[in-house]
């Protein structure tokens, strides 16, 4: 590596170079070992967005996403490190072909800035671009790098047809709490200042990214609505309560795993979203019974899962007393059943407090008490994690404490995602569980 590139590069950068060229070259030393597997380090669960030509809504509702021979350049925060990584790409709720023209993977540097010289080019059947069918999903083929834990590694993606035109859905996440840069028309993919054109709190046609590691690391994955998604976090910081998850394992010997986050904002158990309550071209995505196989039972590595759902379904019923209590809990029994059949184990998360919040009623908060001592009473779970208990204000246990409130009495901010991951006792993880074991809990 050259003079100038040594003396233009920060300190961070630098080792991120260092430890890229050095953990390459044992990447391919270590690319055929038995004592390694596939495991998820990072995911999102995706739903579709109308292309461009469907106008938006008053805000906050999302700006129409446009794509005409563009780079898509998108931040991923990797939770356990690996040898090799591999991409995965979602076409998933696309109507037609969707090419991708090129890709690539890199360190980040900072903003939309890359590493210069950590890029490598990701290739699909040795080839530089691919075609995912409608419906499909495409692995990258393996590249040998490897990546620490809790690293941001920067996607890029060159979509070379005008999309503009196209009545296919774009397969996105929506309210990333991440920044993603969009170019001018070209193809940017490696370059180490990319032009920005648009910048989106969303991901675009990604969906997973996976790595080599040990054969006991598996994966939790974290499975619920806009809680669980980080909704009012702050952006660019990784403050959702899956991260903050993530960081406690990481800094944890003998109890490394992966994180994924499968949160949607506003989705629920039962059904989808139809109410004046959310913006014009927003999606909560399919209900959590449909979602579950894509979205849990699909990720690489998976070994546990922990379930936060039915706050949408209490809140947008009002005063409805459908879907009542004894209808969530139904749900949570046929997902608990639905994790037990692939051998996974399942954690529940009682419900947080939400008076105060817009579509808080006596009627729903009901609900949510019943919901809540099933879960502390239930043994369908394999255990349960009481978010309620540490959130809720001591002198109002049906609003959520002031210093974790985000100011719309319903989700927390960083400091209440914080907690809450702080809460999750990491010995469950402890115990050796794997998918491979196809172990089921009994029960009569």
């Amino acid at each position: 590596m050259n003079r100038r590139m040594s003396v233009s590069l920060g300190a961070s950068a630098w080792m991120a170079v260092i430890w890229w060229l050095i953990g390459g070259c044992a990447g391919l030393a270590q690319s055929g070992s038995s004592n390694e597997h596939w495991v998820a380090s990072w995911s999102t669960a995706v739903v579709s967005r109308p292309e461009a030509g469907i106008p938006a809504g008053p805000p906050p509702a999302p700006p129409p996403i446009a794509l005409d021979k563009q780079t898509l350049r998108q931040v991923v925060h990797l939770s356990t490190g690996g040898t090799r990584v591999r991409v995965v790409l979602s076409n998933a709720f696309g109507t037609a072909p969707l090419t991708i023209g090129a890709a690539t993977a890199a360190f980040r540097d900072k903003g939309a800035r890359i590493v210069p010289g950590s890029e490598r080019k990701l290739t699909f059947g040795g080839r530089p671009s691919v075609i995912i069918p409608a419906g499909a999903v495409m692995f990258s083929d393996p590249a040998s790098i490897a990546v620490p834990s809790l690293k941001d590694l920067v996607i890029d993606l060159f979509v070379p047809e005008d999309l503009t035109k196209s009545a296919s859905p774009l397969t996105i996440h929506s309210g990333a709490n991440q920044s993603t840069y969009i170019s001018p028309p070209g193809n940017f993919a490696g370059a180490p200042d990319m032009p920005i054109s648009i910048t989106l709190q969303s991901w675009i046609f990604l969906a997973r990214v996976e790595v080599t590691a040990p054969q006991w690391i598996g994966a939790v994955v974290t499975f619920g609505d806009s809680i669980t998604d980080g909704t009012r976090s702050t952006p660019d910081t990784n403050a959702r309560w899956p991260d903050q998850l993530a960081r406690r394992l990481a800094a944890t010997e003998g109890s490394v795993r992966a994180v994924l986050n499968a949160g949607i904002a506003a989705n629920r158990l039962l059904s989808e979203i139809n109410s004046p309550v959310f913006p014009f071209g927003f999606n909560a995505g399919v209900n959590a019974l449909a979602r579950f196989d894509r979205d849990v039972l699909a990720q690489t590595g998976a070994t546990h899962v922990i379930v936060l759902e039915g706050t949408n379904d209490i809140g947008l019923a009002r005063q409805s007393p459908s879907p009542s209590a004894e209808d969530l809990i139904t749900a949570h029994e046929q997902i608990i059943e639905r994790a037990h059949a692939q051998g996974l184990k399942i954690l529940g998360g009682t419900l947080l407090p939400f008076e105060g919040a817009a579509y808080w009623t006596a009627e729903g908060e009901a609900k949510r008490q019943t919901l809540n001592d099933w879960l502390r009473k239930t043994n369908t779970y394999d255990g349960v994690i009481d978010f309620d208990a540490v959130v809720r204000d001591p002198a109002n246990r049906t609003k959520i404490l002031p210093r974790y409130d985000s100011g719309d009495h319903l989700h927390p901010n960083d400091a209440g995602y914080q907690a809450m991951g702080n809460a999750i006792n990491l010995k469950i993880f402890d115990a050796p569980f794997t998918a491979s074991t196809k172990a089921k809990k009994q029960r009569p």
